[in-house]
């Protein structure tokens, strides 16, 4: 089983080659072991022919968060399928927040729920995402 200390480490160490969140300007924090929050302001390159933003910035920040819960376990996790719901546009200048959270823990396996607010604390959407994990460490477990 994982520790916060741990699940802190794997998040420095997927950051340092995450270039697609960081391009994003997305921020992540790991809150706790299967735990994160990811929050991105929404740019004029991230909106579509009506101001909104595009459904893919969206999946993107959610899929980030639930990635950075699943490998907090220091086990290289995969996300292997996710499913969004837009609730409410997005708008330009918007600042979302993404908190992922775990639902079930399995060996190989994992479910989460990604709930992504905006800076009014409104719900826009709503992701599900589905991880595998491979027999490899994401962090040397011995430093």
């Amino acid at each position: 089983m994982a520790d916060f200390k741990t699940a802190q480490r794997c998040a420095a160490e997927m950051w340092k080659v995450d270039n697609a969140s960081r391009l994003l300007g997305i921020e992540v924090e790991v809150t706790g072991v299967g735990a994160s929050k990811a929050t991105m302001r929404v740019r004029e390159d991230m909106v579509n022919g009506f101001d909104i933003c595009h459904g893919g910035m969206l999946f993107t920040l959610a899929d980030t968060a639930c990635a950075f819960a699943g490998n907090s376990y220091n086990r290289v996790t995969l996300t292997a399928s996710g499913k969004i719901h837009f609730l409410r546009s997005v708008m330009l200048g918007d600042v979302l927040t993404a908190i992922a959270t775990e639902d079930y823990r399995g060996q190989r396996r994992g479910f989460y729920t990604v709930k992504i607010t905006n800076q009014q604390d409104e719900a826009v959407a709503i992701f599900r995402g589905r991880v595998v994990s491979r027999d490899e460490p994401v962090v040397d477990p011995k430093l």
